[in-house]
């Protein structure tokens, strides 16, 4: 049985970022656009946008710690890179032109740290939600279901949504997603009576 899951709608999704903070813009657009992780999206970095249509993932802020770290299921030193459509590109290019960057080219910080934390994202998360009046259970990871059921909706294979959002095996997407692809055996099986 698939872990059950909560997608927003695209019309939840600008509601959020019609409401949100310019730094929670940046954190919705990186997870819904490019799939990253919580903490992955702590770490925006222009530096990290290698073309104009591809992000490198390179490490992520330990929430709790606000401390940078290694990539989950990552060793020291690896990346991984994710499509970036240009929504994502030209919201990150914006946020740096209206609030400028650290002397390392990171996005987001607070007037006390250097780094977001788990607790900044779920008080400017909830805050949101409330006044984009949206009363489902989402939360902010729920952002990067939406990347994986967009990928999927547009038929992008299941083993590249896999590699993009990190997964170690594509047993996890598989396990997660697999319900967003209903139509799969379907239309596999009107492809095979072609053939009989």
């Amino acid at each position: 049985m698939p872990r059950k899951i909560t997608i927003p709608t695209l019309d939840e999704l600008h509601a959020l970022k019609a409401v949100a903070s310019d730094e929670l813009c940046v954190v919705i657009d990186l997870m819904s656009g490019c799939g990253l992780r919580n903490g992955e999206a702590y770490a925006a970095n222009l530096e990290r946008m290698v073309a104009d249509d591809v992000y490198r993932i390179t490490e992520q802020i330990e929430g709790r710690t606000r401390q940078r770290s290694r990539l989950k299921h990552r060793k020291p030193g690896e990346f991984r890179e994710t499509p970036m459509p240009w929504t994502v590109r030209e919201s990150l290019l914006r946020y740096d032109k209206e609030h400028g960057t650290d002397m390392n080219g990171y996005l987001l910080r607070t007037q006390r740290s250097a780094h977001w934390a788990h607790t900044t994202l779920d008080y400017q998360w909830g805050a949101a939600k409330e006044r984009a009046g949206i009363t489902r259970r989402l939360n902010a990871y729920s952002m990067r279901h939406f990347f994986a059921s967009n990928c999927l909706a547009k038929g992008i294979p299941i083993t590249d949504v896999a590699e993009w959002m990190g997964h170690k095996h594509i047993n996890m997407t598989f396990k997660i997603y697999r319900h967003l692809m209903p139509a799969s055996i379907g239309r596999a099986a009107r492809l095979l009576n072609e053939g009989l």
